[in-house]
């Protein structure tokens, strides 16, 4: 099974912590290594990475950890990587056919969940967000979460600002050819944003959530939720 991962932003955020976010590393293993590997131990085994800000350290990384791990990653690039991330997502259309299993470069998971969502039936045509039920999880940092309000069939709205909410968004998805073609669509609207990709597919009734069932899941995007992985890590939790 093929798996996405968007590595091409800057993080700014974390720039005190290293140059390159997806390199920075935690208990002395780069985040993006990190993602990767709960990615195989889930069952994914077909790996194409978007790299964008310091691509070629990314890259040359990639390289060495593929060959360590005897793993297949496709390099693709995003020239572009000042612009929002759907964006990147898209720069993988040519690449990738068929179901994928899209995520983030700095969200670390429990492999339980991918292993669910992918023993899951999925509908043709459709994206399935992973959703996070514990609207009061502690580990959420609440001013830069994406909300969502849903069941599991729909998807009524999703973003970091709206006030009403059910769940939140744990940047992973379970994809077909849909999503990019609703990021076409969101980018013809003027929003060339994942988020906005999502809203598209709610509108039409193509987006799904899948319930996490309280699985452990973290964005390492700042500081704060660095120390929080840190933590983690070295009680074995990811």
């Amino acid at each position: 099974m093929k798996c996405l991962i968007v590595a091409a932003g800057q993080g700014s955020r974390m720039r005190d912590k290293g140059e390159s976010k997806p390199l920075i590393e935690l208990d002395g293993i780069p985040i993006l290594e990190r993602v990767i590997k709960n990615a195989r131990d889930g069952g994914l085994d077909d790996f194409y990475v978007v790299s964008g800000f310091r691509g070629t350290k990314v890259r040359t990384f990639l390289d060495e950890l593929a060959e360590r791990e005897k793993l297949s990653i496709t390099h693709i690039i995003n020239d572009e990587w000042q612009r929002p991330n759907g964006l990147s997502v898209y720069c993988a259309k040519d690449f990738i056919d068929g179901p994928f299993i899209l995520t983030m470069c700095d969200h670390l998971f429990d492999p339980e969940i991918i292993k669910d969502v992918l023993s899951s039936k999925h509908d043709d045509d459709t994206v399935t967000l992973c959703v996070d039920y514990n609207i009061e999880n502690p580990v959420i940092d609440l001013e830069d979460v994406t909300r969502v309000n849903c069941t599991s069939k729909k998807i009524d709205n999703i973003g970091k600002i709206i006030r009403d909410y059910n769940a939140f968004d744990t940047g992973i998805f379970y994809c077909t050819s849909a999503m990019f073609n609703a990021l076409e669509q969101s980018f013809k609207e003027g929003d060339e944003s994942i988020t906005g990709a999502m809203n598209v597919l709610g509108s039409k009734d193509k987006a799904r959530t899948f319930d996490i069932k309280g699985r452990l899941w973290l964005d390492v995007d700042d500081p704060t939720a660095f120390g929080k992985a840190i933590v983690y890590v070295n009680e074995g939790k990811l």
